[in-house]
Formats: structure tokens, sequence, C-alpha cells
């Protein structure tokens, strides 16, 4: 099979885009799948994006992670949207169709502010927090965000006893400022540490306001790929709504493989 895809990174996350409204793409298998995110031997990618026709929606973006296995991706979906525009879907105020539900996102410039689903609760451990925001996540503050370091925790914890079936994404936190943090990430589903992850990104910056309790409405969030910002609203009850990540997705190049 000969797939034609578009290369996209959103501050450093990678991802393969193709265009499957007409479902040339559908029998494309998971093995073919991670040959294609494959690095070495494939174009290599964090991960694989099907723009699929919806009846619900302007599209679906239906994502798998460079093993193959499905969640979802801010930085994938931000970068989707970029993308639906390049192949004719009006996407400056658009509203698509995900793993975890319907998702609004607006498209300038170079710019996509996408809302991300409500979070109902942060759940504290004794020194850790989890929550999902469309991926589960679980962060660690900490003043070392190395490679090392979070390579290692996160293998830890993603393959413990508690975690081993689903997987769980893990996050090193660091205080930059009152309304700035940089953050690593150990991405399942990768199983490695990404340049940046979305739904990281924002479930690290709820996790930082929830503990400054300084009601902040912006927090500013430094990844190794770049920054992204997300915005939020308490809503009383220890969860958070009108969640909205806001950063570039950049076009790479085009290209055509082999399966």
């Amino acid at each position: 099979m000969e797939v034609k895809f578009t290369k996209y990174e959103g501050t450093g996350n990678d991802f393969l885009l193709l265009n499957n409204l007409d479902g040339n793409y559908n029998g494309l298998t998971i093995e073919q799948i991670q040959k294609i995110c494959l690095r070495r031997f494939g174009v290599g990618a964090d991960g694989l994006i099907k723009i699929n026709h919806s009846v619900k929606a302007a599209f679906e973006m239906d994502y798998y992670n460079a093993d193959g296995s499905k969640s979802f991706c801010g930085n994938g979906a931000r970068c989707a949207v970029h993308f639906a525009g390049q192949i004719g879907i009006d996407v400056k105020n658009v509203q698509f169709e995900a793993i975890d539900g319907l998702h609004s996102a607006s498209l300038k410039g170079n710019e996509v502010t996408l809302k991300m689903l409500d979070v109902a609760s942060i759940e504290k451990k004794e020194n850790s927090f989890e929550l999902n925001t469309g991926s589960p996540h679980y962060i660690q503050l900490s003043e070392d965000i190395s490679s090392k370091h979070v390579i290692s925790l996160g293998r830890t914890v993603r393959f413990s006893e508690k975690y081993k079936e689903n997987g769980i994404n893990v996050n090193l936190l660091k205080k930059i400022s009152t309304e700035e943090i940089a953050i690593a990430t150990y991405e399942r589903g990768v199983e490695d540490e990404t340049l940046s992850c979305g739904t990281g990104a924002t479930a690290c910056a709820l996790t930082w306001d929830s503990l400054s309790n300084l009601a902040l409405k912006e927090i500013t969030v430094k990844v190794k790929g770049g920054k992204l910002k997300v915005q939020f609203e308490r809503d009383g009850k220890g969860g958070y709504r009108e969640i909205y990540l806001i950063g570039p997705a950049k076009l790479v190049y085009h290209g055509v493989i082999e399966v």
C-alpha cells in the first residue's frame, strides 16, 4: 500500500497526518502504523493521525500512538486541525470528533486553540497527583526534569503492577514562576520521553493551579520543544472547566511511503 502523509510537529511532538476522508486508508493495519512510525526503519513519529469523515462533526481525528495503541492527544489534535485546514476543511472555528468525545478548536496563523474536556477532579497521592485530561497522567514535583530522571521514573511507574495493563503518562513538574512551569513527560504508547505532550501540559498546569491556590486563569508551560499555554476556570467543586490548550502546529514536509 502506498501511503501519502504530511509530517507535522507541535512543540517537538511529531505526527504523520493522513487524509482519509475518502476511506483510502481504512485498511491500514496496526503493524503498518507501527512500521511507519518507527524512527530507524520508517518515517518516524510519536503518532499517526487519520483525518476521517464524521457524521457528528467536521471530521474525526483518529489517533494512534507509535506502538499502535489509541488515545487522545492534545498536540496531535492541534496538528490535526491545521492539517484539516490544508485539505479544505474550514477550521477557523471547528468542531471535530476524537476518541474522548467532541472538541472545538480555532486556527489563527499557525496557532491552534483547542478546547479540552472538563476535568472533574485531581487525585492527590502521597507524593504525586493523578488526573485525566483525555489521557491519564501521573505528576510529581521535581527540580530535576532531566531526560534520565523522567525516563527512569516513567518506566518504573508506567510498568508497575498498578499501571502496567493500561499504562499511564508520567510527568515531572518544576516551578519557574507563579504563572510558568517547566515539565518533562514520559508517554505511554511511545514508551519514551517526548519533547512535548499536550494532555500532559494541561494536566500539569491544572495541578500547579490547584497547588498555588491563586485563582490563576492561564499558565505557561515550558516543554522541551517549546512553550504552550493553558487557560482554564475552576468549577468550584475541585475540578476545572473551559480548559484550552494553545500553541503552534507546524507543517514539516509531505511524503510517500510504501508499506
